[in-house]
Formats: structure tokens, C-alpha cells, sequence
């Protein structure tokens, strides 16, 4: 067995501890870092979500950038230009073996090989910012949450909404209680990456109508390096129904579909306010499940148990033509395209988007007072990552607590769909107990010349 490759028989015996209380411990301070002084950062993706990271905290953070990486030659070369003393990369494992000047490291790559980007780093005790989600799947984000809390290291997972004034408000009032104790929960997005029919695709707009995997083999353009673009997943020729980003996300080999994409970001507030941990249940419902192609439209719905004084809760999420009942009965429920509804006692209700939130029945609250903010105001996700790594402060989605528990949660909702059955999830053996019919989606064996460890 290659040195890093992960079976399941090891997947399903790791340790339980990781994720059954996480690590309390604040971030150790970087070794030999002067707080005052410029941190030496790698990025490895520099495209897209990676060319505003590198935005975010090598221009307006002002920190020095030591070692860009992407295996999109024209990503590479134009952020080069701008950075002509940092070392170029096309494979990020050869930057990990020249990686001694490197204080921290950013990973903005496809879903895919986020925990291939990651773990190296956390293993050489390195602090990582990575874009959302942590990772392709339920083993890695398990594998990649132990090597965090082993390394006690300052990381954050990329879900930039997660700093905003509106999702902290909201916080605040579902925890003092402004509804009464929350039973279930409501999160509709409207997006439909993944298997649609030609009207559906038609009718959002969508990027790409596909079906099955092409039989055709395309030239890649000569700027991209397929093989490493491809990684850990099984290989297949090049073809434009893949590439560039988002296409790549409705295929199970590089990502999850919508659920992993935005689950990071409208699942992250009920799990933040309701301080979700693991489901004890996952139940899936939707069309047929495809081979290789995620869903469209789909619902999962979570069930979870107490927490402290907060109740047990059932959380059901909804993606594309799928919506609650409320969002057709309710106008203003009708009017936001994407939301959260928490139901709390008496028919109490908190409804939100990324920028707004109402309390409900409004003539019920017009004379509500608000209870004072007791949550800080974020200086954005990525410089509070920066905070972290100098100061030794919490960030608001570590790998080995937080953004571990939230990626496997979205995950184990593809799991269901994917298995086809209700699942009755043992977060600390990583296991479903109920069937061996999930198994096959909980991890995978990676291609030749990659691995985990």
C-alpha cells in the first residue's frame, strides 16, 4: 500500500476522539515569527477563489508572497507577473519539498484535491486557510480534522459569508432565545449544478446540459496540465463538459454537486446557531441516483440530537425544483430565492438570506428587543486566519472542530442519496451502522502516485 493511501478498514477504524470534543486549544504561535513581521505565504491555486485570497492577504494584508502554484499555466503566469520573486509551481507536492521558507500556506484548488493540498501542510506544522469545501469527502475531512488538532495550528475554511454582520445578528438571536427553543430548520438554495433535464438547464441558466460521461477524447488547451488537474480522481481524457470551473462540480470524481458547494455556506448558519455537531440520521430524496453525475434537485433531511439545553432539531435541506412547504403557502418566505427558516416554539419563526433577516409573525415582534451583539465583529475570514497565526486567536471555522464537522455533515447527505436509504451515523466509530450500502461513498482509494496519510 502506497505510503499515505487510506483503505477503508482504516478509514472505519479511526480514532473516535477527533471529532467527539475537538481541540479546545487555542493555535500555537508560529515558530520564530515575529508578530511584526511579514508572514511568507504559498498559494497554491491562484485562479478564481485563489486569485481573491491572494488579493485579500498578499495585497490588502500586505504579507509576502514566497511560492505560487497552479497547474493552469495562464493562472500561473499572470500571477507571476505580479509576484516575479515568488518560486512558480505546477504540482504543489514539489512545493511541499522545497517548503522550509514557507510560513503558511493558502489552498484554493478544485474540491478535489483540497485535502491533497492541505494535509502536507498541517503535517509540516504549517497553519492553511482552504477555500470550502475541506474536502471530496467524508474520510478526508475526518483524516484532514485529526491532522489539524495534532498540529495545533491556526486554519479557517474558506466560507467568506460566515464573517458578515447579518449571519452574526442572526446567531445572536436564535441562542438568547428570540424564538424559543428551535425544533426544525428550513435551508432552500436555489442553484441546480448536476443533473438536469434540457429545461432545467435551460431555466437556470445552467453552464453545461450533460447527461453521461463523453465517449469523445478532446485536445486539453496547452496551458493546462490534465494529469495534474485530474490528481487523486480516477483519470479520464480531457473534455470541455469539465473544465473550467464550475462545470467541474456536478461530477462525483471532483466534487459534490450543489450540496457541498453551498451547504458550506446556508447550512454553516443553522449549524453555527443551533451549534450542530454530528447527525444521529441522514435520509435523502430525490431522482434516481446517477453513477457519476450529482443531483440537481434533491432533500436531505438531518436529524440531530440535544445539545446542552438546546433540543434535538431536524434540519432538511433543499436544492433546485425542491422547497418546503412554507416557501409555497408563505409570500415572504416565497421571496427569498435561497434561505434559512428556524421554526421555534409557538409558530415563532427567524427567516434569512446572506443579507437580511425578518422575524416572524411580524406583528408579534414589533415591539422586540434586541439583545445586545455579543458576538465580535469579523475582520474577514481571511484576516482573521492572519490574527490567528501571529496572536494565537480562534478563527471561526477550524479544520478539527468546526469546518471538519460541517463538511462531513453536507457530505453525508450526498452519502444518503448516493446509498439510497436512511442512515444511522456513529460520528465517533466513522461509521453508518444500519447498512454497508454507504460505504462505497465515504472514502475512496486515490490514482496511483497519490496519497493521504
Amino acid at each position: 500500500m502506497p505510503r499515505h493511501a487510506l483503505s477503508r478498514r482504516q478509514f472505519l477504524s479511526t480514532s473516535a476522539a477527533a471529532v467527539a470534543a475537538g481541540s479546545l486549544a487555542a493555535p500555537k504561535l508560529l515558530r520564530g515569527q515575529n508578530r511584526s513581521s511579514k508572514l511568507n505565504i504559498a498559494f497554491i491555486g491562484v485562479g478564481g477563489r485563489g486569485g481573491a485570497n491572494l488579493q485579500a492577504i498578499a495585497r490588502t494584508a500586505d504579507e509576502n508572497v514566497v511560492a505560487l502554484c497552479d497547474v493552469n499555466g495562464n493562472n500561473l503566469d499572470a500571477m507571476a507577473e505580479r509576484y516575479p520573486s515568488a518560486r512558480k509551481y505546477r504540482d504543489f507536492r514539489k512545493l511541499y519539498d522545497e517548503a522550509k521558507d514557507i510560513d503558511a500556506v493558502v489552498v484554493s484548488t478544485c474540491e478535489h484535491t483540497h485535502a491533497y493540498a492541505t494535509l502536507p501542510a498541517l503535517q509540516l506544522g504549517k497553519p492553511v486557510y482552504c477555500e470550502k469545501p475541506l474536502t471530496l469527502n467524508v474520510a478526508e475531512a475526518r483524516i484532514v480534522s485529526e491532522a489539524a488538532k495534532k498540529a495545533r495550528v491556526a486554519t479557517q475554511m474558506g466560507t467568506q459569508i460566515h464573517a458578515t454582520a447579518n449571519y452574526r445578528r442572526v446567531v445572536e438571536l436564535i441562542q438568547s432565545g428570540a424564538i424559543g427553543k428551535v425544533g426544525e430548520v428550513h435551508v432552500w438554495v436555489g442553484r441546480a449544478w448536476g443533473l438536469q433535464s434540457k429545461e432545467e438547464a435551460e431555466a437556470n441558466r445552467d453552464i453545461v446540459f450533460v447527461t453521461e460521461r463523453p465517449r469523445e477524447e478532446q485536445q486539453p488547451p496547452a496551458y493546462l496540465d490534465w494529469d495534474l488537474w485530474i490528481g487523486p480522481a480516477p483519470m479520464r481524457p480531457y473534455h470541455e463538459v469539465y473544465f473550467p470551473g464550475p462545470k467541474w462540480y456536478r461530477w462525483w470524481d471532483f466534487g459534490n454537486g450543489t450540496m457541498s458547494d453551498l451547504g458550506s455556506h446556508w447550512n454553516d448558519l443553522p449549524f453555527w446557531a443551533l451549534k450542530l455537531d454530528a447527525p444521529r440520521t441522514i435520509e435523502a430524496f430525490g431522482p434516481d441516483p446517477h453513477p457519476e453525475i450529482a443531483p440537481a434537485s434533491m432533500r436531505a433531511v438531518y436529524e440531530y440530537g440535544p445539545r446542552g439545553d438546546m433540543p434535538a432539531v431536524k434540519l432538511t435541506w433543499y436544492q433546485g425544483t425542491h422547497k418546503p412547504a412554507i416557501w409555497q403557502e408563505h409570500p415572504l418566505v416565497k421571496s427569498y430565492g435561497s434561505g434559512v427558516l428556524f421554526i421555534g416554539e409557538g409558530g415563532k419563526m427567524l427567516l434569512a438570506d446572506y443579507g437580511r433577516h425578518v422575524l416572524l409573525p411580524e406583528d408579534e415582534f414589533k415591539d422586540f428587543v434586541r439583545p445586545e451583539p455579543f458576538i465580535p465583529d469579523s475582520p474577514g475570514q481571511q484576516q482573521q486566519w492572519l490574527d490567528a497565526i501571529r496572536n494565537g486567536t480562534p478563527t471561526d471555522s477550524p479544520f478539527d472542530t468546526y469546518a471538519g464537522l460541517l463538511t462531513e455533515a453536507n457530505h453525508l447527505g450526498n452519502v444518503a442519496f448516493r446509498a439510497g436509504t436512511k442512515l444511522e451515523w456513529d460520528s465517533a466509530a466513522m461509521r453508518v451502522t444500519n447498512t454497508r450500502a454507504a460505504d462505497p461513498f465515504l472514502s475512496r482509494e486515490p490514482r496511483a502516485g497519490w496519497s493521504l496519510g
